[in-house]
């Protein structure tokens, strides 16, 4: 029987950020800040599940806070998805849940 990982286009369990992964979640925070039409003076990267299909998609929940220094539990939810390496490995976020809570699940959406 095949873990939940292992099957095709089956998203993993949640997993704490990579290193690879934080770094795509920062190169994408701008497309991200300019879908939620809010500027975060705190950008965290915490979690995120992957999906293999035709190259990755990343959902990530990214701990925020605005740049008007609100001190709120605010979280996005983001989908990045990472084209594969032969088709240039070119990001882009794909959908974005916002706001979310810190103990709100990372469910694919």
């Amino acid at each position: 029987m095949a873990t939940e990982a292992a099957k095709l286009g089956g998203w993993s369990t949640v997993k704490p950020v990579t290193k690879e992964v934080k770094e795509i979640c920062i190169k994408e925070k701008p497309e991200i800040e300019k879908k939620t039409a809010t500027n975060f003076k705190d950008y965290i990267p915490l979690l995120y599940r992957s999906q293999v299909v035709n190259g990755t998609n990343y959902l990530v929940k990214v701990d925020v806070c605005q740049e008007n220094g609100t001190l709120e539990d605010k979280c996005v939810h983001a989908i990045i998805h990472q084209a594969l390496p032969c088709n240039g490995g070119e990001l882009t976020v794909t959908g974005v849940q916002y706001p979310k809570t810190i103990i709100d699940p990372l469910v694919p959406f």
